[in-house]
């Protein structure tokens, strides 16, 4: 064998091994969360447990035009993280009809707010209200969920039933019955398909990596976040924290502020930003991968965090009222 052939087969495998690592690296993280959340499912499920509080959540879910499943979805999600949410959607997969537009919404939902114990913890340490944040996070994704869903119910857009039986085991027993071998079989085909799916987007975010598509991205995106008002120096660290996540981008804020001295309301808008629209190439795929339109949690979603933040960069000039609070903060 040549040389050349030799050397990049051997360039291959240590590529292979290392995505394989990496992969294997964050899926045990993963299921770390998943694997506690669907067995209390499970659990929540046989007791009846799930019925009841699909029927408290019906009234809030019903207002977004969403079924009560969201509901529980929507929440363990903020509680735990987005991969939370899809061991919520795998447990109940069965039952789960969804069409593209409510998957939509929902997802949209799940990348606004989620992981909120921990994410809004990093927000405060970097220099902004945990509090304000976590409930924009919140009161947003409420808004831009019910707005996706009934617009797009009374347009007739989106209307096609999504699947999640890719996601869905072989167990079909009835709540109340004792099938723990059947489910614990089932879930970890579902644990295997979500490894499956990380592998793919490692090997995704590691090929945009290396074309160069992640730094043309920040330089793309960050005249775009100077029209939020963030001061320019600032706005790179942001794009990055954009890209590559929450605790990423928070980490490097917390770590330029005690070098470069941002002010107040430079955190604000920041980290205001990151807490709205962050991991949005990972995030988005997982989400995307669900059956949402990437149009409506990319896109539009980015539109409206910009807009948002302008409206927040007004309020928040030096001459204005809270402005002034920030600053003599």
């Amino acid at each position: 064998m040549p040389e050349f052939l030799k050397s990049t087969a051997r360039w291959l495998l240590r590529y292979l091994r290392d995505i394989g690592w990496r992969a294997t690296r964050m899926f045990r993280v993963v299921a770390g969360i998943m694997a506690p959340v669907m067995l209390v499912m499970y659990i929540a499920e046989r007791l009846g447990l799930v019925q009841m509080a699909g029927h408290a959540l019906a009234p809030a879910m019903a207002f977004m035009d969403l079924p009560a499943e969201a509901g529980i979805i929507w929440a363990t999600t903020i509680l735990t993280n987005i991969y939370g949410g899809i061991a919520i959607i795998a447990a109940l997969s069965g039952d789960l009809q969804l069409t593209v537009a409510q998957v939509s919404a929902l997802g949209a939902m799940m990348l606004f707010a989620h992981n909120l114990p921990t994410e809004q913890a990093v927000v405060r340490r970097a220099g902004a209200s945990a509090l304000f944040t976590g409930s924009l996070r919140i009161v947003v994704g409420v808004a831009y969920g019910a707005a996706v869903a009934w617009i797009c119910r009374l347009g007739g857009w989106l209307q096609d039933p999504v699947s999640f039986a890719w996601l869905r085991g072989t167990s079909d027993a009835a709540p109340g019955t004792l099938d723990f071998l059947p489910w614990l079989l089932a879930t970890a085909q579902s644990l295997l398909l979500i490894w499956a799916v990380i592998v793919v987007l490692v090997v995704l975010l590691d090929i945009l990596e290396r074309l160069g598509a992640t730094r043309l991205l920040t330089w793309a995106l960050a005249p775009v976040l100077r029209l939020s008002g963030l001061e320019e120096r600032a706005a790179p660290l942001t794009t990055i924290g954009m890209l590559m996540g929450l605790a990423y981008g928070g980490a490097l804020i917390i770590d330029a502020s005690e070098r470069e001295q941002y002010s107040r309301r430079t955190l604000l808008l920041a980290l205001t930003w990151l807490s709205l629209y962050h991991a949005v190439l990972e995030d988005t795929l997982l989400i995307a991968a669900l059956g949402a339109n990437v149009w409506i949690i990319l896109v539009l979603r980015g539109v409206v965090v910009l807009l948002l933040l302008m409206a927040l960069a007004a309020l928040t000039r030096p001459q204005t009222r809270w402005g002034r609070r920030l600053r003599d903060a």
